[in-house]
């Protein structure tokens, strides 16, 4: 079996604007007038950005322009935003010494330019947002001073217009930004550390499916897993896009069947759990072609080491992995 190429390298959202953007979703479900903070231009050090998102408004806040000192600032131009259903543009500018001792005290040395969008008054706007939460596209966005506001998203576009409030004392007239896609794992086998790996993973925005058989793990599983009851090979068959493939069944029959699978797969980062000797007599399972097909892509055992002991240690130092070669398709 020749080993297939690699699909070219994808770029990756930062973050977890998955959570902002459910959230949002939510909030329109149920009523509610939730208005979008949105990161459009930054200069010097700043804890956001451009692209990064928040939600304020009529609800609950979710996701962080700054590390907190900004988010009253923020929320008060999104209430106005609310309010009279027209973008609000906010400029936030610490670049001189004065702000480092300023009554908000950010202390960073950076400019920021934010749109408060009132999505409530943005037609049709959840459906760009429910296309963009299912997966495996990215988000074009392009927003000007005047009002206009457009998203693309895989062959579908919306677009609309809204009344401004004051615009921003900067050069930029427009800015088109795109919100990459979330990451996705495929984690084959449950076992102790997935109660702790799958929310954590999820957490920093990952899209995680778990595929188990066995009852007893099906059992155990983190509450609001994707979990899917099918063998290694018809899961690898179903996810054939995933980014990362996590062998973790602590069962020899079923990881050397998710690793033949595997071989055949284009999956770019392949995680196998427990030591070296075990990867070993797996291998000896596997045909030559298997092996050669898994060798440049096979990380084992998957996780970084030094992170402790037990299943929650391991879990965390699995994560760190993962979000480290995520950090690398950014460079």
């Amino acid at each position: 079996m020749a080993q297939l190429p690699s699909p070219a390298a994808a770029r990756f959202a930062e973050g977890n604007p998955g959570a902002v953007l459910q959230a949002a979703c939510d909030a329109l479900s149920a009523g509610r007038a939730p208005v979008l903070a949105l990161v459009v231009e930054t200069e010097g050090s700043t804890y956001a950005s451009p692209g990064a998102l928040a939600l304020f408004g009529d609800g609950a806040h979710v996701g962080w322009i700054s590390g907190g000192c900004l988010e009253p600032e923020i929320e008060r131009v999104a209430s106005i935003a609310g309010d009279a259903a027209r973008i609000e543009w906010l400029e936030i500018d610490t670049t001189d010494d004065a702000a480092l001792f300023s009554g908000s005290a950010v202390g960073c040395r950076g400019r920021q330019v934010l749109a408060l969008l009132p999505l409530a008054a943005l037609h049709d706007v959840a459906e760009a947002i429910s296309a963009w939460l299912a997966g495996g596209q990215a988000l074009k966005i392009t927003l000007a001073r005047d009002g206009r506001l457009a998203v693309r998203l895989d062959g579908s576009a919306w677009s609309w217009t809204l009344p401004v409030g004051e615009a921003p004392h900067v050069a930029s007239k427009a800015w088109t930004l795109t919100l990459h896609r979330a990451p996705e794992a495929l984690i084959l086998g449950a076992g102790p550390e997935t109660p702790t790996l799958v929310p954590l993973l999820q957490s920093l925005g990952w899209r995680v499916t778990l595929a188990e058989r066995r009852a007893r793990w099906r059992d155990a599983a983190a509450p609001g897993a994707d979990l899917q009851d099918l063998h290694p090979g018809d899961a690898v068959a179903a996810h054939p896009h995933a980014d990362v493939a996590l062998v973790m069944h602590h069962g020899f029959e079923s990881d050397r069947d998710a690793l033949a699978a595997l071989a055949g797969s284009r999956i770019p980062f392949i995680g196998l759990l427990g030591p070296e000797r075990r990867r070993d007599d797996l291998f000896k399972l596997l045909r030559a072609s298997e092996r050669d097909a898994l060798s440049d892509r096979l990380h084992s055992p998957v996780g970084i080491p030094q992170c402790g002991r037990g299943p929650e240690a391991i879990a965390l130092s699995i994560a760190t992995q993962l979000q480290q070669w995520r950090g690398t398709r950014h460079r």
